[in-house]
């Protein structure tokens, strides 16, 4: 459920994002999607902690090392997956940065000590070749440009695969069940992301916080649909092994088609329906296995 939730949201708010760019700078853009949300991560922070189930922890050095270390991750990961939604379209670009499922996989097992059962390491690899066979032919035909949509697509990624195991790494070491740690995770984050990109603009790109304010409304949605994506991904990160979670995410691919189709206008290849039919087999098997 926490997965579904996320995978919607982070459709549209990337839907959201993508358009915006048309009007503010890709590093204002990454910037919105934090500024925004702070309010909207603030509440449910609140509403967990106090009247949800009001619950007493102690914070550990642990936590501020991963949920910072996750902040930076998600940012440059954020900013990868803009650039190369602007070089793609709306569906390619998502199943390039997609490759945080094998990667989750890959890093989780090496470095965090995290590690799946046979089927579920199948699960990962079927989806994730799903994606990079939905992408390959842009790769392989456009020259300069779309090599770098796949060196920023990977890249994204790759921080969206730290982010995941360092968010589970912060929720965890609250010792509080994954709602809470989810949510307290959720809060720090999004303040130090903002605090992280709001220099950052204010310092190379000053220009754009007027822009900011003129597209209020639509900065306010990528706000809130970030801040409840993030609720849906955290917690589900809390609850079971990121990579599988990444994994069942994938599903993302056959909305963002939809999107691509009913908003943007864009076709879609062959190869990304047969894509399709491998990441179907990818989320059935975690079903299985969950």
């Amino acid at each position: 459920m926490f997965t579904l939730l996320a995978v919607v949201m982070q459709s549209v708010r990337t839907a959201g994002q993508k358009k915006i760019t048309e009007k503010i700078s890709i590093q204002a853009a990454t910037l919105v999607r934090f500024l925004f949300g702070i309010k909207f991560a603030a509440i449910y922070f609140a509403y967990i902690y106090w009247f949800y189930e009001p619950i007493m922890f102690e914070v550990k050095t642990k936590f501020f090392l991963f949920g910072g270390l996750a902040s930076v991750a998600q940012v440059l990961a954020t900013v990868c997956l803009i650039n190369v939604l602007s070089m793609k379209n709306f569906a390619v670009g998502t199943s390039l940065a997609k490759t945080e499922a094998i990667l989750t996989a890959i890093l989780g097992a090496l470095f965090f000590s995290s590690t799946l059962s046979f089927l579920g390491y199948i699960s990962v690899f079927i989806g994730s070749a799903g994606l990079i066979f939905a992408s390959r032919w842009g790769v392989v035909r456009g020259g300069t440009r779309n090599f770098q949509s796949l060196l920023y697509g990977l890249c994204a990624g790759l921080g969206f695969a730290l982010a995941s195991l360092w968010i589970r790494g912060a929720s965890l070491s609250l010792e509080v069940g994954p709602i809470p740690g989810a949510a307290a995770v959720l809060l720090y984050m999004v303040v130090f992301q903002t605090v992280i990109c709001l220099l950052w603009v204010a310092l190379k790109e000053p220009q754009q916080l007027k822009l900011i304010k003129q597209n209020f409304n639509a900065c306010l949605f990528i706000g809130f649909t970030g801040v409840a994506g993030s609720v849906g991904w955290f917690t589900a990160m809390s609850l079971q092994n990121p990579a599988l979670v990444r994994t069942l995410g994938q599903i993302e691919f056959i909305i963002s088609l939809l999107i691509t189709y009913l908003y943007f206008d864009e076709r879609v290849s062959r190869q990304e329906y047969l894509g399709i039919i491998l990441i179907g087999l990818s989320v059935f098997l975690v079903i299985r296995i969950t």
